[in-house]
């Protein structure tokens, strides 16, 4: 990623050195911290979309079709130049290269991260959305393996788990940026330079998710 102790102060110092939003100050940790890709994405307001479509599908929820991606690596000043053309853009981080993510209801996703960090096995970072979804942030290729992984461990069918994989072509929002209007996602696991650029395998959490889903429907 090419980040050093001192890009690490540059950024986190950014905004009161140089007057700065500390909305692109979050965004250049993203880039240049934990090497993922952004996308400045809709908001909602009442119900509507900031994309303009009145139909639009996912209202606030959804990245903006003309706004170019923020590589991985993209500086505090590149983040700056590129956020001005969309202020008050939702932060959105594209699924599938660096990680995948295995959404669970967020009741559960709590338990089991709980458990998770009891028996010290390696995490990656969690979000909780305001919709009550948890997001366990995975290597790459979880969504494409997920049913085949959890076959083996014996489950049938993740949907009866109200588990699911999200991997290449979709998004997710960052905190603390709302999503459809309903209010901020928060990290129940924030990043930390150990696991963000190298987020666990799916395997190592997936047993421990399925069985918390599986006894919270139960």
């Amino acid at each position: 990623m090419g980040f050093t102790i001192a890009g690490i102060r540059e950024i986190r110092s950014g905004t009161r050195r140089r007057g700065r939003s500390s909305e692109c100050t979050a965004v250049a940790e993203f880039t240049g911290l934990w090497g993922w890709d952004v996308v400045p994405g809709a908001r909602a307001t009442a119900g509507a979309c900031s994309c303009g479509r009145p139909e639009c599908p996912a209202p606030g929820a959804h990245p903006l079709d003309f706004a170019p991606r923020l590589p991985a690596g993209a500086t505090l000043d590149e983040v700056t130049k590129a956020w001005a053309e969309f202020p008050g853009a939702a932060v959105m981080l594209p699924v599938g290269r660096a990680f995948d993510v295995i959404e669970v209801a967020e009741p559960a996703g709590r338990r089991a991260l709980a458990r998770l960090e009891r028996m010290g096995l390696p995490l990656g970072p969690v979000t909780a959305t305001p919709d009550g979804r948890a997001h366990f942030l995975v290597a790459p290729g979880a969504a494409a393996e997920l049913p085949e992984l959890l076959y083996r461990m014996g489950w049938d069918d993740p949907t009866s788990l109200d588990l699911r994989g999200l991997g290449s072509g979709t998004y997710i929002t960052a905190p603390p940026s709302d999503r459809g209007g309903l209010g901020p996602v928060r990290w129940l696991r924030s990043p930390a330079l150990d696991s963000s650029a190298k987020p666990p395998a799916a395997r190592l959490l997936l047993g421990t998710l399925a069985y918390v889903a599986h006894r919270s429907r139960a």
